[in-house]
């Protein structure tokens, strides 16, 4: 066991400064005054940093708290994640933001603590703060941001898990939040696009973007793994974390994180995990030279909602909700579901340096047009580790994504006399560098092609917005 503290502050280094220093121009006095304070109580946390060899995290042991709660089995950590982007063309409007969460987690091995062997209780918060920068900027599908969520302080996970048969199998029951879990790319998580994180179609399909930051919901899950190289997970959730209708916003509804919603429909899944040459510790490399292979990950999946989902075209009286005539309530559809497969394979492993590895990724998803936004998601890319010498913790990919509206919004958008939405495209470049063991910094860069996938501009109904360009950094500081 250990104790972990995680803290990023955005501004923490001069690079930060100089960044905020281009956004200038985009901020309230009051903003940049409060970053600057931020600023300089990083600032003076740094040195005493530099004497540290015991511990990567600034504070090391914390003087042996970390060692004295591990005797226990309990593990604290806290991570506050800070973004600085802005959007410098096309879009809304133009303008910068700084949004970031604070995640609070604790853990209990409870063989440790209790003698109950194979159990860990865990129980995470978040806080939530700073502006977003895609609803009042981009107005995109894709959010640029993975913090993107409303201000909040709340409950985000509490649950047990309990491992059996010398842990070929556990199950895990309470308020979980599944996108730590189910549809998860390796690679892709480096990225700073909402869209690596949480994919497009369950974040615009389900109720409040189901049970997935910064939400979570009541449910169990199940892993098994019936060989070395196989992991099938399945579980059952509720499927409203908010509780409230399709249209209704999830988090105004349960700001505290702790309304515990049983009454919508129950959202199952399930994903069947496949490893190629996984590697064990020291594996990769032997005696100075390549393992026999290269490790991929192989992910297929669907999930299942019970619930009912409104029509995206068609009202209960037959005629198209863009019909003035129109009652405006649409049919409602019993069910509604999605398959999905994930890759991550590493295709190449530098021979003079292990560390250096290019790899690939990808996500794909689909689902019925009838009750869905998006009926089509993908996003992929390749990533490159330690892409200079002695640089062996960084890390630089391209990723791109797209996101298909439904043929039926496409045929609402017609109804209506509009141009018919389609697809929205992003590129995004990013640079994690690790600057020091308890120090990253990443620099990032995406460019959202036919935003909304093709919304008229506010400012301008005549034309659709423009192609917007945003750019900014994440800081991660651990403690």
């Amino acid at each position: 066991m250990k104790l972990r503290i995680e803290i990023a502050d955005t501004l923490a280094e001069p690079r930060g400064r100089s960044m905020m220093e281009k956004f200038a121009r985009f901020w309230p006095q009051r903003s940049l005054a409060t970053l600057s304070f931020t600023a300089v109580l990083s600032g003076g946390a740094v040195m005493p940093a530099l004497a540290q060899s015991a511990n990567t995290g600034l504070l090391g042991n914390m003087g042996g708290l970390r060692t004295i709660l591990g005797n226990y089995g309990v593990t604290l950590g806290i991570t506050d994640s800070e973004n600085l982007l802005g959007n410098v063309a096309g879009g809304v409007k133009q303008g910068a933001t700084l949004q970031g969460v604070t995640t609070s987690t604790l853990d209990v091995d409870t063989g440790e603590a209790f003698g109950l062997q194979g159990g860990t209780f865990h129980v995470s918060a978040l806080q939530i703060h700073g502006q977003e920068l895609s609803p009042s900027y981009l107005d995109n599908l894709q959010t640029a941001n993975g913090n993107e969520a409303e201000d909040a302080t709340r409950l985000w996970e509490i649950w047990y898990d309990q491992a059996f048969d010398y842990s070929r199998a556990d199950i895990k029951i309470g308020q979980q939040s599944i996108d730590n879990e189910f549809i998860v790319s390796q690679y892709s998580g480096l990225f700073v696009n909402t869209m690596a994180g949480w994919p497009l179609i369950p974040s615009d399909d389900l109720y409040g973007g189901g049970p997935a930051y910064p939400l979570s919901s009541l449910g169990a899950r199940l892993r098994f793994k019936p060989s070395d190289n196989a992991n099938i997970l399945a579980g059952v959730f509720d499927d409203n974390p908010g509780g409230g209708s399709f249209d209704d916003d999830a988090q105004a509804l349960d700001r505290n994180g702790a309304r515990f919603n049983l009454n919508t429909g129950a959202l199952f899944i399930a994903e069947l995990q496949y490893t190629t040459n996984e590697p064990t510790v020291g594996d990769m490399v032997q005696n100075g030279s390549q393992s026999s292979g290269l490790p991929g990950t192989y992910k297929i999946g669907f999930w299942y909602d019970t619930a009912f989902f409104p029509d995206q075209e068609f009202g209960t009286d037959g005629l198209s909700l863009a019909n003035p005539n129109s009652n405006g309530e649409p049919v409602m559809h019993k069910g509604n579901y999605s398959l999905y497969g994930v890759v991550d394979q590493t295709i190449w492993q530098s021979k003079v340096d292990a560390a250096r590895t290019l790899n690939v990724f990808g996500r794909i998803m689909g689902a019925p047009s009838n009750q869905n936004l998006i009926a089509f998601s993908f996003n992929g890319g390749i990533t490159l580790t330690a892409p200079f010498p002695h640089r062996d913790n960084d890390q630089v990919g391209i990723d791109f994504g797209l996101a298909k509206v439904s043929s039926r919004v496409a045929d609402l958008d017609r109804d209506a006399g509009v141009t018919a939405q389609g697809t929205e495209e992003l590129i995004e470049l990013t640079y994690q560098a690790q600057v020091k063991p308890w120090l990253t910094l990443q620099p990032d860069l995406q460019y959202i092609v036919n935003p909304g996938a093709g919304i008229p501009d506010p400012n301008n109904l005549s034309h659709n917005l423009s192609n917007e360009l945003v750019v900014g950094v994440r800081s991660i500081v651990t403690f």
